[in-house]
């Protein structure tokens, strides 16, 4: 009995370590993540496989409760029940999917795997494994997705140290060839520094400076400027006919994020916007749950709250450009990158207003998840973050 817990202690510690170190933010260290289906798989009992799990997701998402308690300027108790609650979905598919019968455990695996990809348990899917795919085989697209997943299936055979071995070979081998994606021709991405002001500050002298700022990062022949989530704050008349203005006679077309709030509650969207005019294009299907996304406050009558536009437009056409927009959460959840990849996109672009991450591996992870997408279906990637 001593040495069967001792076991058990073990693969709870190396889930730990397999989901801060898979998700340190460091793209390449994404495989890591691959071990947590063999620890799963290697546990004895249902509830050894439970605290697998939540070792491995509480570990990967440590950053939570800081970032919390920066947003709501609070203590970290908030914080750390939404870090618990959110595991739940997590924890809840992989204890009630964990099987001792090998010949369907796979398929009890692959059940759980799909599950944390969509709604509604996808929308808590952090830390997915597949994210890795990216890495192990970029550029393979949706062949990658397939290698992957039935690497993932065999991980949890008694083929997977044959199975291991394998993905390690093309993570080697990804790692010595490995090229970040590419930013394509007349697009930039600006980062800003503005902290929790971007977005709250919504003076008309904040959007001159941000103009100034467009007009100072045009070169090299860059046409497409791409700003953070919130950049713009609430989308007003005022600030559109302001932008407008200042972009007439220019070939500049500015792509930013911003709020368009009425009585129900707000849009988290991106908005194009020219000499010409402005196009909301954008509405962002999943915002934080929680902080952002309320779906309890209609029941309760109650107005407020970003709405989650679940499916909905998973590429816009800019021009002549198909782009697949990704904001913030939306990194580091799997459904919105499939969905928009069906319908092969030419760039990515990766917004994000990341200030009350600060001290914590968040923005990394959301940059490392976005890039290693990217790099599976071989598309050009735009990145723009305020921090």
């Amino acid at each position: 009995m001593r040495l069967e817990h001792l076991q058990s202690a073990l693969s709870i510690a190396a889930s730990i370590i397999v989901g801060m170190v898979g998700w340190s933010g460091h793209v390449l260290l994404l495989p890591v993540a691959l071990a947590f289906p063999i620890l799963w798989m290697l546990a004895r009992t249902r509830l050894i496989a439970a605290f697998v799990a939540a070792g491995y997701f509480l570990a990967a998402s440590w950053g939570l409760p800081q970032g919390v308690a920066t947003f709501y300027f609070s203590d970290l108790r908030p914080g750390l029940l939404l870090w618990l609650c959110a595991s739940l979905s997590f924890v809840g598919v992989h204890t009630i999917l964990w099987t001792r019968r090998s010949c369907t455990r796979p398929f009890r695996y692959l059940a759980a795997a799909v599950l944390m990809t969509i709604p509604p348990f996808g929308i808590t899917g952090w830390a997915h494994p597949i994210t890795a795919t990216g890495v192990l085989f970029p550029g393979w697209g949706w062949w990658g997705l397939v290698a992957a997943t039935a690497g993932l299936m065999g991980l949890v055979t008694r083929a997977w140290p044959a199975v291991i071995i394998a993905l390690a070979g093309f993570w080697l081998w990804s790692a010595a060839i490995w090229t970040e994606p590419t930013l394509p021709e007349a697009w930039q991405g600006v980062d800003l520094e503005l902290g929790a002001s971007l977005g709250r500050d919504i003076s008309l002298q904040r959007h001159r400076d941000l103009i100034a700022t467009v007009k100072g990062r045009v070169s090299g022949g860059s046409r497409w400027i791409v700003l953070p989530e919130s950049a713009l704050g609430s989308w007003t008349p005022t600030a559109e006919r302001l932008w407008i203005k200042a972009l007439q006679g220019t070939d500049i077309s500015v792509i930013a994020g911003a709020a368009v709030v009425d009585s129900g509650g707000y849009d988290n969207v991106m908005i194009a916007i020219s000499g010409g005019g402005a196009q909301l294009f954008y509405r962002e299907r999943m915002p934080v749950p929680g902080s952002m996304w309320q779906p309890w406050r209609p029941m309760l009558a109650q107005s407020g709250g970003a709405r989650a536009h679940f499916f909905a437009n998973p590429i816009v056409t800019i021009a002549d450009h198909r782009v697949a927009p990704l904001i913030c959460y939306e990194q580091l959840i799997i459904w919105p990158v499939i969905q928009s990849m069906l319908y092969d996109p030419d760039v990515i672009v990766a917004a994000g207003n990341g200030w009350w991450t600060k001290g914590t591996p968040i923005v990394a992870i959301q940059r490392a998840s976005t890039e290693a997408w990217a790099r599976l279906f071989d598309k050009p990637l735009v990145f723009s973050f305020n921090t």
